[in-house]
């Protein structure tokens, strides 16, 4: 990309969309053009987020196809009329088909509530607490057919406080999205990171393990975006 070119991001969102604001407010100072919001659910609020920005979105509701297939079928179309180069995923609460990760590969990112491989699936909060953990975090990864077992690329670790529940800590990692998603994102878009021969490099270097930040955003800083480290 030259410095004048965007990179054409589609993010696709099923709620509240925190993430897809921490990415939107991002794009105005980072070269990065969020082109569309797609969501499965119509009564999504990130829908109200993209509006406000000025950003197009679709709804391409999962109730309306009578196959995971079907749906990822136009799901796919929905995408491939922006032609973007990077799929987010911003709480998508979707599982995606083999041929539709395949369709992305490379192209297609995920944020996950852990320290991957650490609580793939739902309720990592609670889980962390349950075991006992020193600490927790948030792992920013490519997307393949495996579930949350893509690459990990970027994560931010914060240590579990005695008082801690599975909201509080929930919101405090959520801190932490905001940061780390929107780095990753400008990593890609200034050629940093890159995906070659199914492997992801850093820097001209293959990223054998995650890079991993602790406390990249204090919990009560605003933390709409960190500078690449």
């Amino acid at each position: 990309m030259t410095e004048t070119e965007k990179l054409p991001v589609v993010v696709l969102i099923s709620g509240n969309g925190s993430n897809l604001q921490a990415i939107i407010d991002s794009a105005t100072e980072q070269p990065i053009e969020v082109r569309a919001v797609i969501s499965n659910r119509p009564e999504a609020y990130g829908l109200e987020r993209a509006k406000r920005a000025g950003i197009r979105t679709e709804v391409v509701n999962h109730r309306d196809y009578p196959s995971r297939e079907a749906f990822d079928v136009a799901l796919a179309e929905a995408i491939d009329r922006y032609q973007p180069s990077v799929i987010v995923l911003a709480g998508f609460m979707r599982i995606l088909g083999h041929d539709f990760v395949r369709r992305y590969a490379g192209r297609m990112l995920n944020i996950h509530p852990s320290l991957l491989p650490a609580y793939r699936g739902l309720n990592t909060h609670q889980r962390a607490i349950d075991h006992g953990d020193s600490h927790h975090g948030t792992s920013v990864h490519f997307v393949t057919e495996e579930l949350d077992g893509g690459p990990v690329i970027l994560q931010a670790r914060i240590p579990i406080e005695p008082d801690d529940s599975a909201e509080t800590l929930q919101q405090r990692i959520q801190h932490q999205e905001h940061v780390i998603y929107p780095r990753v994102l400008e990593w890609i878009a200034k050629g940093r990171l890159q995906w070659q021969a199914g492997l992801p490099y850093l820097d001209g270097r293959p990223l054998d393990a995650p890079v991993v930040t602790d406390n990249p955003a204090p919990a009560d800083h605003p933390c709409h975006r960190s500078a690449a480290g």
